[in-house]
């Protein structure tokens, strides 16, 4: 008989940029629920990335075990075709096939100049960000959804931030998010006759571990942020979008959402799961009811 509180147990995961952040949050989510999460990323314990971060995939394996689930973590630059074919075969000799693709890899913090034009900001740096951001996903995809072709009722989330196509303030940042939910339309419209889904995916405002660090608190004093940025009150762990994204996966009726651009926030009306503190942040109805939607 079926686990109830385990409904991805027998599926195979892979969650592309899993080392810190969303992906973590989403590899555990996905982990807690039985799947078992192949964690990849560019940081291990031995071997560092430019993102210059001390989170590291075996952390994140670590810690869907923690949760009672299985993980690989395996080192993988999703720019590097070979890498990625690599992968692949890896996951098809060990798993047989694929059932749900998280392509989480983003990497543009660092290169983004939120206060320069798009003739002002270098242009090595924003093309690196599409390098990062974008073809990442696609090259990703390339090889991953011939795993998923035969296995009908997989999804893949392509995670991005926001819901809607508006200019996000700064254009190769905009872009590479933008993309995002464009590429999950798109290969919803391509994976509809096997019955796999293809959705993009939302956080609100993200307390992930970057972000603690720049407010200079922990998740233990996090409110101590509030009085630098006041909207950081409606902020989420990485377990919400975590959590949207495995209840998403688990779901029978996913096919319903397929090509559509969802949030952390509204999958938690829909499906009742709460923060890793209990609380039910809803960044959609904080920002529009602070002229920030």
């Amino acid at each position: 008989m079926p686990d109830i509180h385990k409904p991805l147990s027998g599926k195979t995961a892979l969650v592309a940029g899993a080392t810190r952040g969303a992906g973590r949050g989403i590899a555990c989510q996905l982990g807690a629920l039985g799947a078992h999460v192949y964690a990849t990323g560019r940081t291990t314990r031995t071997s560092a990335s430019d993102m210059d971060r001390s989170e590291t995939i075996e952390d994140t394996a670590e810690q869907v075990e923690a949760l009672g689930g299985s993980a690989s973590a395996i080192r993988t630059d999703h720019t590097e075709l070979r890498q990625v074919e690599a992968l692949a075969e890896r996951i098809a000799a060990e798993r047989g096939g694929l059932d749900i693709l998280v392509n989480d890899i983003w990497g543009g913090d660092a290169l983004t100049r939120w206060d320069h034009k798009l003739w002002e900001h270098s242009l090595e740096d924003g093309l690196l960000i599409q390098r990062r951001a974008v073809h990442t996903h696609l090259i990703t995809s390339r090889f991953m959804l011939p795993l998923m072709l035969d296995r009908p009722g997989g999804i893949v989330l392509e995670i991005t931030d926001g819901t809607d196509y508006r200019f996000r303030g700064n254009v190769y940042y905009s872009l590479a998010k933008v993309s995002g939910i464009h590429l999950a339309a798109a290969m919803a419209e391509e994976l509809r006759p096997y019955g796999i889904a293809a959705v993009s995916l939302t956080p609100g405002f993200l307390r992930s571990e970057a972000m603690l660090d720049h407010f200079g608190v922990t998740e233990a004093d996090w409110r101590d942020a509030v009085k630098t940025e006041p909207h950081f009150i409606a902020s989420e762990t990485p377990a919400y979008v975590g959590q949207a994204a495995a209840r998403l996966a688990a779901d029978p009726e996913r096919m319903a959402f397929t090509g559509q651009a969802l949030s952390s926030w509204e999958l938690s009306d829909r499906y009742g799961f709460a923060d890793a503190d209990g609380s039910r942040p809803h960044w959609g109805r904080y920002a529009a009811e602070h002229g920030l939607a």
